[in-house]
């Protein structure tokens, strides 16, 4: 072929995607779903249900496992409803995983338009800016938490907590510098985006909100260290130290946070608790040895260190390790996705289109994943809460399970117990109070 025979059929192609999305764009009815699209069922046979996987496998700068972590949970889940036949006799299957390669999410996502030959779309990406076009396609998404913005307001995007508030107060950031026995806080995250700064503007809110009533102050702060920490924060934590900072809340990611304790320890101040968010990671954890000991972290479904009986985590500990994987952070993302994709499917009935399944999902009131998860409502969570409006769209509580690292990298609940591993507040009232140890049905 020549290379003007090559560059034709490349053009070709890239009008033929850009059709694809514009069309489903202009056809979109009252759901953001297009006619054509959600009153199909493609990727559906007499014997399969097939779905796409979208996600980042490579060139992750922070070196994390994303996507293929997230499937093992998915693939789990999918052996464990197969072995009692799927749904409507049919089996659940990953037919077409797509690596989007850490920024080309949008491109990997028209792919799974063009193609039109799998159901909905689990998605496990680094930046998610592909599920508008997904959604605006009429395929059902199902993700993980991380990307809050991407899923605002989209009727066919799911994830294990619902539309989130990044800018909003949380009673949480106080009550683990209580159980750090910490008055003089820190706040620290990058400012490579504007949600990266508000998560870290949130931990300075929250604690100014419920000073009166605990006593604790920001004594410093930093929203602008660029991402990776290359050059390290050593005259940040000389700051801190002088500061006289007990806590440093981070909204940083495992590799950073790593930095951070490196040099904290480097500087004489390893007795100064870390509040890891985003490290719920107990081979990375483990593999550092004691330099996270009493340090804190926490996520938003049951741990694994939680007793499992009668819950979904009994079923997901059981089939993760019948299918050759771990029990992970993404790969309970992708349980609970693969959960609810189950979940919609069979609630729809036969015969069912993409349309009615999200139709079907967006009626469950209390989806919490056999007790995975804090009771979602899908007919009002697809919104995120707002500072001024914190009620109309969130769960009913705020919860949070809360691990605290002990010896050797090990995990233990924090501030809750075993059989009731949630702290909770009610928010109905969001002033402040120590939180009721909670378990979901």
């Amino acid at each position: 072929m020549t290379d003007r025979g090559a560059h034709l059929r490349r053009l070709l192609a890239a009008v033929v995607l850009l059709v694809l999305a514009c069309a489903a764009c202009s056809n979109s009815t009252d759901n953001g779903l297009p006619r054509q699209a959600a009153d199909a069922a493609p990727g559906v046979t007499d014997t399969e249900i097939r779905f796409a996987a979208l996600g980042t496998i490579s060139n992750n700068p922070m070196g994390t496992c994303i996507l293929t972590c997230y499937l093992e949970g998915a693939r789990a889940y999918f052996a464990f409803r197969n072995s009692t036949g799927g749904v409507h006799g049919r089996r659940l299957v990953i037919s077409r995983t797509v690596d989007d390669r850490f920024g080309e999410d949008q491109q990997g996502a028209l792919q799974i338009v063009a193609a039109n030959d799998t159901f909905a779309t689990l998605s496990a990406p680094q930046i998610a800016s592909g599920w508008h076009a997904l959604s605006r396609a009429g395929i059902p998404v199902y993700g993980t938490p991380y990307n809050p913005a991407e899923m605002e307001g989209q009727q066919s995007i799911y994830t294990s907590t619902g539309a989130r508030c990044i800018t909003c107060t949380l009673r949480s950031y106080a009550y683990v510098a209580q159980l750090a026995g910490a008055r003089r806080v820190a706040a620290l995250g990058y400012g490579v985006t504007p949600s990266a700064r508000q998560c870290t503007g949130s931990i300075r809110d929250s604690i100014n909100r419920y000073a009166g009533a605990t006593s604790q102050q920001v004594v410093y702060f930093n929203d602008s260290l660029p991402f990776g920490l290359a050059n390290g924060v050593g005259p940040e934590v000389t700051a801190m130290k002088k500061a006289g900072v007990q806590v440093i809340m981070t909204c940083l990611d495992t590799n950073a946070a790593k930095t951070v304790a490196l040099e904290l320890e480097r500087q004489g101040m390893h007795h100064v608790v870390l509040y890891l968010l985003n490290s719920y990671d107990q081979k990375f954890v483990r593999a550092s040895g004691d330099l996270f000991e009493g340090d804190i972290t926490g996520v938003y479904f049951r741990p694994f260190e939680s007793r499992s009986t009668g819950t979904g985590l009994e079923d997901f500990n059981r089939w993760v390790s019948r299918t050759g994987g771990r029990p992970t952070e993404l790969a309970m993302y992708g349980w609970i996705a693969a959960d609810l994709a189950y979940r919609g499917i069979l609630a729809a009935g036969e015969p069912f289109t993409r349309r009615s399944v999200v139709a079907a999902t967006n009626r469950f009131t209390n989806y919490s994943a056999d007790g995975v998860v804090n009771p979602i409502d899908w007919s009002r969570q697809h919104q995120a809460p707002t500072p001024d409006d914190p009620t109309t769209h969130d769960s009913k509580l705020e919860c949070i399970a809360l691990i605290r690292i002990g010896t050797g990298g090990s995990f233990g609940i924090a501030g809750a117990t075993k059989d009731k591993p949630f702290a909770c507040w009610s928010n109905a009232d969001r002033g402040w109070s120590k939180p009721t140890p909670t378990s979901f049905p």
